[in-house]
């Protein structure tokens, strides 16, 4: 009985493994500015499908302009600076978008937008994908919370 059961538990495991990569976006989440007037941030981790992709832009009804940015250490000092050209995203792995790292920058964003809301989130892609997704809005300084342990 025992073999049967660890060649059954075996089975499904490899028949998880033979499942397709599906483009998608986990985990978003929306960091309101320390200031107002100046931009918000948003996070997130993309998915990447069966073939490789390249994501192009981000933007939402409630903020007037997007950029995809990226925080980079030069002499040893943190820069931020704008992707230019989009953001590769290979065939069935992930990319983080999170603070100190890539990150998409909100500019002008709506006054109505507050702490517990979801703010939706347009990420459209090179092949003319667009996927859209609800991000938890949160507090400055709060932009990891949900990955802290």
């Amino acid at each position: 009985m025992k073999q049967v059961l660890m060649a059954l538990a075996l089975g499904i495991a490899l028949a998880g493994c033979g499942e397709k990569p599906v483009e998608r976006v986990s985990d978003a989440r929306v960091t309101l500015p320390a200031a107002p007037g100046r931009p918000g941030a948003a996070y997130f981790t993309l998915h990447g499908g069966e073939r490789p992709n390249l994501l192009l832009e981000i933007s939402s009804p409630k903020a007037i302009r997007t950029e995809l940015h990226e925080s980079i250490e030069t002499d040893g000092k943190m820069r931020m600076g704008k992707v230019e050209g989009g953001v590769d995203v290979p065939a069935g792995d992930e990319v983080a978008f999170a603070p100190g790292g890539l990150h998409a920058m909100l500019f002008d964003l709506s006054p109505s937008v507050k702490v517990g809301d979801k703010m939706l989130l347009k990420l459209r892609y090179a092949d003319g994908k667009v996927i859209e997704v609800d991000a938890d809005v949160r507090a400055p300084g709060e932009a990891d919370a949900s990955h802290q342990h």
